[in-house]
Parts: C-alpha cells; sequence; structure tokens
C-alpha cells in the first residue's frame, strides 16, 4: 500500500555529503543490487556526453526519465558514474517506510521524500534549492509512478515543469546560468530467452490459482492463452472482492468497469466530487490524500484504521489495473519484454513482488537538453517545456522499444 498510515509525513531531506555515494560507487554496490536484486546485469549508457556538457556548463539539471522498473534510480548510477558526478532524486514518502536500512541506502545514495498525499512545500524547496545551487543532477519522473509498461509513456506531471520554471527565475536573478532538463529514455531488454521463464513462471501462477499447471511450454499463442486466462482469473477474484460477483466479456471493458466501481466507492465515503476532466490518476492521488487527511485529522478512539486501509487498497488498486494497456499484447507488436513485464505485473499483484529472475540489461539514453524560460507558461495552454519532454521522451521510448524481440 502506498498510503502511510502507521505515522504522520515527515520530510526526510537528502544527505548532502560525499563521502557514501563515492563508496557506493567506488565499491560498486549498485552494480552488485542489480546484479543480486533485480536481475539488471548490465547498462550501456548513450548519448552520455549530452549531460556532460551541462555539467561543464555548470546548469542547473534535472533529468527526467521515463520510470518502468524499480530499479529506474539505481541504474541511473551507472549514468552517474560514466560523467563523474552525484545525483539526488525525489522519493515518493511510502519508500522510505518499509525498514530503516532502505531508508538509510535511500538517503546515502541522494533521495529526499515528497508526499503525493497532498502539499510539500520542503520538498518543492528542496528540489528547486538542488537546482538553484547547481549541486547536482537533480533526477525527477515526470510519469510520477513506475509501471511495468516499458513501451508505452504515461501521461506527464506539470510538478516538473513547476519546479525548472521556479529555479530558473531564481537561477537568473542569481546570475548563476540556465536551468536545462534532460529527457532520459530507458529501455530494459532480455539477455536470455523469455519463452522457457514465461512458461515457468505462468506454471507457478496456474498452481496458485489451484489450476493444474501445463507442463508444455507450446507456441507463443499458446503462452498468450495462458497469459490471458491468468489475468481474467485475477480480474474476476478482484471482482467479487470489490463488488461480491465476477462478470462475464471481454477484459478491457471488465477493467474499465472495475475501476470506475473502485473510485466511486472511495469517493463516496470522502464526499468527492470527480470532474469530467479529471483521469483516472487525479482521482487516485485526491483519494489518497482524502484517506491520509482524514485518517491522521480523526482520534484514534473513533477510527478503524482497517477500513481506512480498505479504501487506500481501492485507489491503488485502481492504479495497478490501469497499467494493464490494450494494446500491450496486440497480435504482430509482442515483444519478448511485453511478455515478461505483464506476467511480472501479475506476480506483484498475487505475490506482492514480482520474480527479477530473468538476466536483462538496460539501455540509457540521454536527451538534448530542454532549456527552461524563466517565465511562466502561456496563459491557457500548454507548456511549451512540457511538450518538448513529452515530444522527446516518446520518441526515445518508441524507438528503444524496437530493440525488444519481435515474437512469432
Amino acid at each position: 500500500m502506498t498510503v502511510v498510515l502507521d505515522r504522520p509525513y515527515e520530510f526526510v531531506p537528502p544527505y548532502r555529503g560525499n563521502l557514501w555515494p563515492t563508496a557506493i560507487q567506488n565499491f560498486r554496490l549498485i552494480d552488485w543490487h542489480l546484479r543480486t536484486k533485480e536481475a539488471v546485469l548490465s547498462g550501456e549508457c548513450r548519448n552520455a556526453e549530452r549531460f556532460a556538457e551541462s555539467l561543464k556548463a555548470g546548469h542547473g539539471i534535472i533529468l527526467a526519465p521515463n520510470h518502468c522498473r524499480y530499479a529506474d534510480p539505481i541504474v541511473l548510477g551507472w549514468l552517474a558514474r560514466q560523467v563523474r558526478t552525484h545525483l539526488y532524486a525525489m522519493a515518493s514518502w511510502h519508500l522510505f517506510n518499509t525498514n530503516k536500512f532502505e531508508q538509510f541506502a535511500l538517503r546515502r545514495m541522494g533521495a529526499f521524500s515528497i508526499f503525493r498525499e497532498g502539499n510539500d512545500r520542503k520538498a518543492l524547496e528542496t528540489a528547486i534549492d538542488i537546482l538553484v545551487s547547481g549541486e547536482r543532477p537533480l533526477v525527477l519522473f515526470p510519469e510520477g509512478t513506475t509501471n511495468r509498461t516499458n513501451d508505452i509513456l504515461k501521461p506527464l506531471l506539470d510538478g516538473v515543469s513547476f519546479i525548472a520554471r521556479s529555479a530558473a527565475k531564481k537561477r537568473a536573478k542569481q546570475e548563476k546560468g540556465q536551468v536545462v532538463i534532460h529527457p532520459v529514455g530507458l529501455k530494459y531488454l532480455c539477455l536470455e530467452d523469455a519463452h522457457e521463464w514465461a512458461h515457468v513462471q505462468l506454471a507457478e501462477l496456474e498452481r496458485t490459482l489451484s489450476w493444474q499447471p501445463d507442463f508444455n511450454p507450446g507456441s507463443i499463442g499458446k503462452l498468450i492463452e495462458r497469459l490471458l486466462r491468468v489475468s481474467q482469473a485475477y480480474l474476476a477474484l478482484k471482482e467479487i472482492e470489490f463488488t461480491g460477483h465476477a462478470s462475464s466479456g471481454e477484459l478491457s471493458p471488465r477493467r474499465d468497469r472495475l475501476i470506475e466501481q473502485l473510485l466511486v466507492q472511495a469517493e463516496e465515503r470522502y464526499s468527492l466530487v470527480a470532474k469530467p476532466t479529471e483521469d483516472v490518476r487525479e482521482r487516485v492521488r485526491k483519494i489518497r490524500a482524502a484517506v491520509s487527511a482524514t485518517y491522521f485529522a480523526t482520534d484514534d478512539a473513533d477510527r478503524d484504521p482497517a477500513t481506512f486501509r480498505r479504501d487506500a487498497e481501492r485507489a491503488d488498486l485502481a492504479q495497478f489495473l490501469l497499467s494493464f494497456p490494450d494494446e500491450y499484447l496486440t497480435p504482430g507488436k509482442i515483444t519478448d519484454t511485453r511478455i515478461v513485464e505483464t506476467i511480472q505485473r501479475i506476480q506483484e499483484a498475487i505475490f506482492g513482488k514480482a520474480k527479477e529472475s530473468l538476466s536483462m540489461k538496460v539501455v540509457i539514453d540521454v536527451g538534448e537538453a530542454i532549456p527552461v524560460p524563466v517565465g511562466r507558461p502561456p496563459r491557457g495552454e500548454a507548456d511549451p517545456v512540457l511538450c518538448q519532454l513529452r515530444e522527446q521522451l516518446h520518441t526515445m521510448v518508441t524507438s528503444l522499444s524496437q530493440e525488444a524481440k519481435l515474437l512469432a
């Protein structure tokens, strides 16, 4: 669950020293973690000289990658090593609430917290100050949340543009030069045959559902058929859990109906009214904010933690279901990485964690620097900075997706 109800939010500042990040790099702890925990064995940095040029020029730098795996912030350490710098990164508050070791490690690698369920002035001021001082480049994920759809770029949040413009304005007053945004395309590629791996993982999922597992790997078509059956089973279980019965029909409309039911159930409890222009992510954000604010404003004797957790779970599930795009398993466009990602999303749903057991490499592609103007964006128009960022990232992600193995 991403809404933290164990304790009220408390800003976690970044570790400002260089001792720990230098030691982490020198002892190759990033490499060890990626290899043993994420099965990411190698990284290929492309166009890193663009990043190096911005560093040499003394710009305030934002690195804005697409966000497809939990490994993303860590693999950027390979890029930082190549250009000989350290990084700061904004990370969701819930990541600092897993265990003390992870909180310690996150801070030492340059992470600081952001409270997604409210207005976090300290986090915004910290991000802006980092860019104004030019102390280190700052990593911001413009999609906001991670998803295992490496080939599809989610809508970008405007917080990146707000932070960049605010810093650019301060930098101009202090005559310190520009703030620039470098889009960064991340693409994970299989180093092993994904067919056999997928067969083994699907057999385990089938056993978990109390089905007789299919011990014959079969064709890709058969593999897809099994994957869709497991997906249907998971969706049916969630329909029963939250609505009392499983529906029939195609997966896509059933998924959309369940998302809407989950959102409406939570919105009604907190008297939230969704605007016609709001998408699922914005509605989820408002529900999470309402759950957190109401929980900590309610006296201990009057609140039922289980009820609030259930509401937070509804919001999390609605956003999770949104990460199964219709076109991802379209015949003629199915790649080995898409199969792997879809299975791992289902594993996260059923087991609570994906099986990171297939060896992968990551391509880290640095885009052209986007200069950030001092003035506000045109009123009533899309922010040109955000448009340029979206265009570059979309082009990079689309191009990198072609490097995965297309399956017949």
